[in-house]
């Protein structure tokens, strides 16, 4: 109904947000990590929203990119998993540690979120996985860094460097989120790529 609200940021909190566009003021609930990104009151914001209905209420939720939307929505789409839920996922994960989190199924990193259990963890894994590629959460990494539509080549290299680090020790997230602040070019081998993962986690 409402794709997006842009308009003067007239007061903050750290769960939700007041815009006005139009001589109308709009209540709009954000992620907790979105807060210390929020520009000065008074600015011009422009927030991606979702328009949920229950029966008691109608509420505003609002991202500051698309890609945080998206991923509101797909948590949406996990039985048993309401706006509160999803909100308080990404209240403690960004879109791309909660990629990595269900890529290897790190229901513990997922359960970290207020409210939200080992059973509902595992539930967003099942029901997640197959909908996520690793590929996809490169090229998102990419796409917010460099803001532009150039990708991360993904390649075979790249999973075998997320391997090994594994076989090091590291934790899977912990070694996918290395792997993808690397700069990665298609004639990188995985030991060059191992290499360079290796100076962000020591």
């Amino acid at each position: 109904m409402i794709s997006y609200v842009k308009g003067e940021l007239i007061e903050t909190s750290y769960d939700q947000i007041v815009v006005e566009t139009g001589g109308i003021g709009y209540n709009i609930m954000i992620p907790g990590l979105d807060y210390a990104l929020l520009p000065a009151i008074g600015s011009e914001i422009k927030v991606y929203t979702y328009f949920a209905v229950r029966e008691d209420a109608m509420l505003l939720f609002g991202f500051l990119d698309r890609d945080e939307k998206e991923m509101f929505k797909m948590l949406l789409s996990v039985s048993g998993i309401g706006p509160k839920n999803a909100m308080a996922i990404l209240s403690a994960l960004s879109p791309d540690d909660l990629r990595f989190a269900i890529l290897q199924q790190d229901a513990k990193a997922i359960s970290k979120a207020p409210g939200v259990g080992s059973k509902s963890a595992q539930r967003i894994i099942l029901e997640l996985k197959d909908k996520i590629h690793l590929e996809d959460a490169f090229e998102k990494k990419a796409q917010k860094a460099s803001d532009s539509s150039t990708a991360i080549p993904h390649t075979s290299a790249m999973d075998e460097a997320v391997m090994a680090l594994t076989a090091l020790g590291y934790g899977s997230t912990e070694s996918l989120k290395a792997v993808a602040k690397v700069e990665i070019t298609e004639d990188m081998k995985t030991d060059q790529i191992l290499s360079l993962a290796l100076k962000h986690l020591l």
